[in-house]
């Protein structure tokens, strides 16, 4: 929020600079982002009279005026605008003076052969506003002094802040709210924009309301005003509302804007007699109710909005005429021609208004004060002084007065809270030592907040305190009975709150900074640590990490579904990754973007007959050209076959130290049914691995070598954490020449690479160091039900060069074992 200094002074007193203030904010809590002195604007710029006005000799658009701005000797000076003439009091730049609103400093020059010496401006010129048709002149005229400075005049004598405040401290978003925090934090007390007496609740016939939902509206005033003058607001109102960054309309409206800036509270004002129009009827009835599928109204930007059962509305006669809390509508707004208001004033609650205006999708300066909550208890002050300003700024008289007021009694709006010095010294600790001293940790003659203070805080906050427990002398074990002010309701609830605000407002940095007895190094736990060299092993294969929302499209089975979805798409939990990185693999596709390699680590969720469950997941797609550059393939892409997607995999797996077996499967009906395979991990399921099918490539317009895999992690956590599997070791490189040999046989299809491998490892000990497969064969002269298999053993001894005579034997053991136990028939 833009405070300016200068309105802030006239409801707190104050001595310090803007600086200062701002600090003193930003340390108690209210972030000030930005300083913007407004003097800087007009530095230099002075009243002056136009003497007279003579037509350029050389230009027919330019004037030659005599100008006196209090010097012995009048400034002749050429003007461009049209509207100067001679007896005018202007706004004058002198020489020298540097203007920041367009990047100018004033120099004595020639314009067309004729001197200048000075510049008349215009308010663009001097930052107020952002294009003028002319220079500006006073309407004071005689009565200003040349030579006099004109900040005071333009309201440009002042110093915005812009303060940021919490969520919690909606009493922070109006002036009266900052003065009195400031008031706690400099001393002083805050002086109350005046209102008159308050006017009955109810008063003549001419309105009539009904709210029908008063647990979103608590409290309704209509209030109808007939007689007043709509025209622009004064020079005080409009510099002020500039101020804080709003724009000024007409008296009425700016009234309505300056008592929300002021109080917190916003107000509307309905055209009275365009409202009896749009409505119908002879009896007008205000009522707030939620909208009703099909209804539509138009709102102050001139946007058609189609209403929904969440947005909550302002009715006449039961028509739709503006958003509760958070905009009017077009039809009925106050203009040039409005002879009769109705200002409406109302409590609105914060989840209604929240619901509201996120139903409609915008969000304005009311429905902001409202979302954080305004105040409850001081909104008929708010109302009053709306109305003595409309009565004294647009003329007219109140005629009629109704009111809906469901509120609970207003003493209901405080509460009492029990504050305890010791607890308050144990949350604070102690203060800082005086400079030059020690702090000895282990003494108990440190200082820490005195009670005097305690008090003397809390009730600068506008609490009320009665001792209940004297204590000590020196205060230990004193408490309190705390009072706390309607207008700090929402947000002081708790004796925490209590302790917060002493803090805040004694200073966090007078607290000493005191660690913790013991500390020790910190870890990550074994699954994150484990989780993140996944990521990294991941990445460095060439593969992206994916991110997917959790929520899916509903699609029956085991799926969890959301009983109060935002949208329909999103209205169940996923039970697999593979569908989102599919959908990933299409989109990416459709963007021009080429394949995708990528895998991602998620929450799947489902339900069984004893529940609800969830479980971590790791998945990938693989179906990109891997390479860098096409240089070798001609520019061509060169899709991954399924063995090198398959190598990926078995990489990242050999980094883990993961023994991973593979299996024929045929469960996925998404999964090319011979190019599928399930994965196990020290028998136990570890996930799928398999090649998108060709019918579910073609529906999607996808290349046909795609392939996915999704594994259990927990699987993995399981073995390479609580199973503790072997350290490395490390070993000397090999200095003695290894002995090859290859093996090739017919073997029966169901049995698997990972069987045989096994075989021969345990056959060929110990001196068989390595069994690769190079080759597989199905086809001509391969018997029926078989595969021809082609494997290179690699034996090697640490202490000498073999020879075939320590070989064959071995070789031959590893014949007979694949051939007994499998079947198998040699080729070599």
């Amino acid at each position: 929020m833009r405070i300016s200094l200068n309105w802030l002074r006239e409801l707190v007193p104050f001595n310090a600079t803007a600086e200062q203030l701002a600090e003193t904010l930003t340390l108690s809590g209210f972030e000030v982002e930005s300083i913007e002195d407004l003097r800087a604007l007009a530095d230099g710029v002075v009243v002056g009279k136009v003497l007279d006005r003579q037509q350029h000799p050389n230009a027919d658009r330019l004037s030659v005026c005599t100008v006196d701005v209090g010097q012995a000797e009048p400034l002749t000076i050429v003007c461009g605008a049209k509207n100067v003439a001679t007896g005018q009091t202007v706004a004058v730049a002198t020489v020298g003076t540097y203007l920041p609103a367009v990047d100018l400093k004033l120099k004595p020059t020639k314009l067309r052969g004729v001197p200048s010496a000075g510049m008349i401006c215009s308010l663009s010129e001097l930052g107020l506003e952002k294009e003028s048709e002319g220079i500006h002149v006073f309407a004071e005229g005689e009565s200003l002094a040349a030579g006099m400075d004109v900040r005071p005049l333009l309201g440009l004598d002042d110093v915005i802040l812009d303060v940021t405040s919490t969520a919690n401290r909606a009493d922070a978003l109006s002036m009266v709210g900052i003065a009195r925090e400031v008031a706690a934090l400099v001393g002083g007390a805050v002086i109350l924009p005046p209102t008159t007496a308050t006017l009955p609740d109810h008063l003549g016939s001419g309105v009539t309301v009904r709210v029908s939902e008063s647990k979103a509206c608590p409290a309704y005033v209509g209030t109808v005003i007939e007689g007043v003058t709509i025209g622009p607001s004064p020079d005080w109102l409009q510099r002020r509302l500039q101020s804080a960054g709003v724009r000024p309309i007409s008296n009425v409206v700016d009234v309505t804007n300056w008592v929300m800036l002021e109080w917190g509270q916003p107000l509307h004002a309905f055209d009275r007699d365009q409202l009896q129009g749009v409505c119908g009827g002879s009896e007008l009835a205000i009522g707030v109710r939620y909208g009703r599928a099909g209804e539509t109204l138009k709102t102050l930007d001139g946007q058609e909005r189609s209403l929904s059962p969440q947005a909550l509305l302002i009715t006449g006669n039961d028509r739709p005429i503006a958003l509760a809390g958070v905009m009017g509508g077009e039809e009925t707004e106050v203009d040039s021609s409005t002879t009769n208001l109705l200002l409406e004033a109302a409590l609105f609650e914060p989840a209604a208004v929240r619901r509201s205006a996120r139903s409609i999708g915008i969000r304005t300066e009311a429905s902001t004060r409202y979302e954080r909550g305004t105040n409850q208890v001081e909104f008929g002050l708010a109302l009053q002084r709306a109305i003595d300003l409309i009565l004294q700024l647009a003329g007219g008289q109140v005629v009629a007065r109704d009111q809906a007021d469901a509120r609970p009694p207003l003493e209901t709006f405080s509460r009492t809270l029990n504050l305890r010095l010791d607890r308050l010294h144990q949350i604070l600790g102690p203060l800082q030592p005086p400079e030059g001293e020690k702090i000895d940790e282990a003494s108990d003659l440190r200082d820490f907040v005195p009670a005097e203070a305690v008090e003397q805080i809390l009730s600068s906050l506008g609490c009320q305190l009665r001792v209940t427990t004297a204590g000590t002398p020196e205060g230990g074990g004193r408490e309190w009975e705390v009072i706390v002010p309607p207008y700090r309701y929402r947000d002081l609830e708790r004796e925490i709150d209590l302790i917060e605000e002493v803090a805040r407002l004694f200073g966090y940095n007078r607290f000493s900074s005191t660690l913790p007895p013991k500390s020790e190094f910190g870890c990550l736990p074994p699954d994150i640590a484990l989780l993140r060299q996944i990521r990294e092993l991941f990445r460095a294969e060439g593969l992206t990490e994916l991110m997917h929302y959790s929520l899916c499209k509903p699609a029956g089975g085991r799926q969890v579904t959301l009983a109060n979805p935002l949208y329909a798409e999103y209205s169940a939990l996923r039970t697999e990754l593979i569908s989102g990185l599919v959908d990933a693999y299409q989109y990416n596709l459709e963007q021009g973007n080429g394949g995708l390699n990528g895998f991602e680590i998620g929450r799947v969720f489902w339900s069984e007959e004893d529940g609800l469950f969830e479980a971590d997941k790791l998945g990938g797609i693989l179906g990109g050209d891997v390479r860098r550059g096409r240089w070798t393939a001609g520019g061509k892409e060169s899709p991954l076959t399924w063995y090198e997607a398959k190598g990926i995999l078995e990489a990242v797996f050999d980094r883990l130290n993961l023994s991973v077996e593979y299996q024929a499967d045929r469960a996925d009906a998404r999964l090319h049914p011979g190019r599928t395979a399930s994965l196990w991990l020290r028998g136990n399921r570890l996930g799928t691995f398999g090649q998108l099918h060709p019918e579910l490539c073609q529906a999607r317009d996808l290349p046909a070598e795609i392939y996915v895999f999704e594994l259990d992690l927990e699987t993995i956590y399981k073995v390479a954490i609580d199973d503790a599997p072997p350290q490395p070791k490390f070993a000397p490189y090999a200095t003695l020449p290894a002995s090859s040999r290859d093996l090739a046989f017919f073997a029966p299809t169901k049995v698997t690479v990972a069987e045989l491998e096994r075989t021969m490892a345990k056959a060929g000990r110990p001196l068989l160091e390595q069994v690769e497969l190079f080759d597989e064969y199905r086809g001509d002269r391969v018997p029926e039900g078989q595969r021809s298999l082609a494997f290179r053993l690699l034996y090697r001894s640490p202490d000498r060069t073999l020879t075939d005579e320590d070989v064959e034997p071995l070789h031959q053991k590893v014949r007979d074992a694949i051939t007994e136990k499998f079947g198998a028939t040699l080729r070599s």
